[in-house]
């Protein structure tokens, strides 16, 4: 399967942080963190996404770098594309879409800050 970018409109949703970022782990066994192509850290934030009708879904969102974000804050991820991605596993296939932004930012733009309204 070839794995096509595909553009996510972050306009019209509303992103809060719910679980900090952590390094993503590629082998459970030996601890092995992936990295990018310039090999820095590829970090994991859940964020909680709701559109304008109040509908919410949990994402993963991978960033390369530590995210300055923390549980409770409005984010905003920057330039986020999905990746649709499938496993053959025992006869079936399990498939899905995983998330990358450049980055993940408070909403006040400012390290540490932003989620008051």
């Amino acid at each position: 399967m070839r794995t096509i970018p595909i553009p996510v409109d972050t306009h019209r949703l509303r992103f809060t942080c719910v679980k900090a970022a952590r390094p993503r782990v590629v082998d459970q066994d030996t601890g092995k963190i992936k990295t990018d192509k310039d090999g820095n850290k590829v970090y994991e934030s859940v964020l909680l996404a709701e559109d304008e009708f109040g509908r919410i879904e949990l994402v993963k969102v991978g960033t390369s770098g530590e995210p300055p974000i923390a549980p409770g804050q409005d984010v905003v991820p920057t330039s986020m594309v999905g990746y649709v991605w499938e496993i053959p596993q025992n006869g079936t296939s399990r498939w899905g879409i995983s998330y990358k932004a450049a980055s993940i930012v408070p909403v006040s733009g400012k390290p540490g800050g932003g989620g008051d309204a």
